[in-house]
């Protein structure tokens, strides 16, 4: 049997094959579980065909602190994934509406978030500013990257930073949020868009259940960190299934972007 051919779900244990898994965008057909996707799934599910123009993709982490195996560890994970670093980002459009688009891939160090990963979306960002295009980054994360201790935990500021800008010329930022969307990913741009989208069921935090419970020393209520108690809570505006994603976002850049603004409609 080729490798790869069949899927268990994990939440109903149907046996799922790889293409009805492709042809539904990788969502059980019996529960509606949603598996972790590709940054190149996210991709081609999210944009116009041919549209996308990837930008900063040579940009690699290096080992500024001397962490032990730290180096290794991202070849290893390059080789892995075919991917530089934790997020792939880009030019599109969806509808006909210019976007830029940040991607997490946890296949990549749990998405962490380092230097290189929060340099990519930041820039990401600051392209849209410039070329009156909305933001839209598809969060993944375990949280910041420990092997660059600092350095990582400044790309907070810098991701929000750049989102200030954005919001002062007029234009919209939409994250996506997906399983898990955790740590200073959570605390930073994850939660700072003018409408938060959020997949079904997926974790959305800042620390893992065991830590909260540990330091607050109370039960935590059932569904804790779920989208689905995030939105009940305030913190998640919709919740919406991957087949319904791409016009959910269409629908949203109608009304809040200009078709065809460019940079001459940033700059006014």
């Amino acid at each position: 049997m080729p490798e790869g051919l069949w899927h268990n779900c994990p939440e109903c244990k149907s046996t799922i094959h790889e293409v009805d898994m492709k042809q539904r965008f990788r969502v059980c057909p019996t529960c509606d579980f949603h598996f972790t996707m590709t940054s190149g799934e996210r991709i081609e599910m999210l944009v116009d065909p041919g549209s996308f123009e990837e930008i900063d993709a040579k940009l690699e982490s290096v080992d500024a602190l001397g962490f032990k195996s730290y180096t290794d560890k991202v070849k290893g994970y390059q080789q892995k994934t075919g991917l530089r670093d934790a997020v792939v980002s880009g030019r599109a459009e969806i509808s006909g509406y210019p976007v830029t688009l940040a991607v997490m891939d946890f296949r990549f160090l749990g998405a962490s978030m380092g230097s290189v990963a929060g340099e990519k979306i930041t820039r990401a960002i600051e392209m849209a500013t410039a070329e009156g295009r909305a933001s839209i980054v598809v969060c993944a994360s375990g949280g910041a990257r420990m092997h660059e201790g600092i350095l990582s935990l400044m790309q907070m500021a810098k991701t929000s930073g750049a989102l200030a800008r954005h919001a002062e010329a007029g234009l919209p930022y939409i994250p996506i949020l997906t399983h898990p969307t955790t740590g200073g990913v959570t605390a930073s741009f994850a939660t700072l868009g003018d409408v938060i989208l959020a997949e079904p069921k997926c974790m959305i935090g800042f620390a893992g259940p065991r830590v909260v419970k540990e330091t607050t020393h109370q039960d935590l209520p059932k569904g804790f960190q779920t989208a689905e108690f995030m939105m009940e809570h305030g913190l998640v505006d919709l919740i919406v299934s991957r087949s319904e994603l791409r016009d959910q976002l269409s629908r949203l850049l109608k009304f809040m972007l200009i078709k065809g603004r460019g940079t001459a409609g940033a700059a006014a």
